[in-house]
């Protein structure tokens, strides 16, 4: 019922929003908007939400069978219970996020996200395909801690409209006290950069005080301008199919070769990047890389 109404509320703000966005980004010239990327933004949101929909009675189930073993109930007081559920999931969905970068397996799902090289509000609506499959996972600590299952995915439907309205290019920068606790429409764009220096950054839904507490903060540096998409882009972008199977595709290539196991399983659970021979490299390679060139001039911050 709650998540109902929550569609209601935002469906005419997002079309308000997005066509504003639209109107804007022509009549200043900008082109944040190509009809092929739109289209395909919307069809990676449409699988999503049906195979939410299909696995959801599967999930809500799990998480119910696990709630009976909570040990902490703070459901005597709402005014406790609904900030700690919003800071709890937050800090989840943070823990989710920088696994989806670190881990090359499930970066596989999650690189359909990233692989747009335009940024604005559609791309909020980019979805993991797959990502619902195990998403729910990361859940499973707070019904350990008493948020009820029903509760943490509303809250989990509520946090994901702000994660949608971050995905804009005509916010530059929030007051100082803002983007020092919240996720910023800047810190975001550093979050979908391609540039070595922004990988793997702001990975916080809500919350940037995450990333500032975990080592993952990035500032947007004005002399480093954000170039969107991923570090290699796709021979095409818009093949229905290759733009949520290609990391797969490569992940294959790479289990093919005649390798040790353990070399072929370091290929599934290393950061994405990682290789026996050096032949490819990690964000975390790239950036070391980056900090001892002397041709770089800009600080790290």
């Amino acid at each position: 019922m709650k998540e109902q109404l929550l569609i209601l509320i935002t469906t005419p703000l997002y079309l308000i929003v997005i066509g504003l966005e639209m109107i804007f980004s022509n009549l200043h010239l900008k082109k944040y908007y190509t009809v092929k990327e739109t289209f395909i933004n919307i069809y990676l949101c449409i699988l999503n939400g049906g195979i939410d929909l299909l696995f959801r009675a599967v999930y809500i189930f799990i998480l119910l069978s696990i709630y009976q073993f909570h040990f902490v109930d703070f459901s005597y007081s709402p005014f406790l219970y609904w900030p700690l559920l919003f800071i709890f999931e937050d800090l989840a969905f943070y823990i989710e996020h920088r696994v989806d970068h670190f881990c090359r397996i499930f970066w596989a799902v999650h690189v359909t996200h990233h692989s747009s090289e335009e940024f604005n509000l559609t791309t909020g609506f980019r979805s993991s395909v797959l990502q619902p499959l195990y998403r729910f996972v990361y859940f499973l600590p707070l019904v350990l801690l008493g948020f009820k299952p029903i509760d943490i995915v509303f809250m989990y439907s509520l946090t994901q409209i702000y994660g949608i309205l971050v995905h804009t290019q005509y916010i530059n920068k929030m007051p100082r006290w803002f983007e020092t606790v919240f996720v910023s429409p800047s810190h975001h764009r550093v979050h979908h950069a391609s540039n070595v220096r922004y990988l793997d950054r702001n990975m916080g839904m809500v919350l940037i005080i995450w990333d500032r507490f975990f080592g993952t903060f990035q500032d947007e540096v004005k002399e480093d301008p954000v170039r969107y998409g991923l570090t290699k882009q796709l021979e095409n972008p818009h093949h229905l199919t290759k733009i949520i199977f290609h990391e797969w595709q490569n992940i294959g290539t790479d289990l093919r070769k005649k390798l040790p196991l353990a070399i072929k399983i370091k290929y599934l659970f290393m950061p994405p990047g990682w290789s026996h021979d050096g032949s490819t490299k990690t964000a975390k390679q790239l950036r070391k890389e980056l900090l001892f060139s002397k041709k770089n001039a800009i600080p790290f911050k």
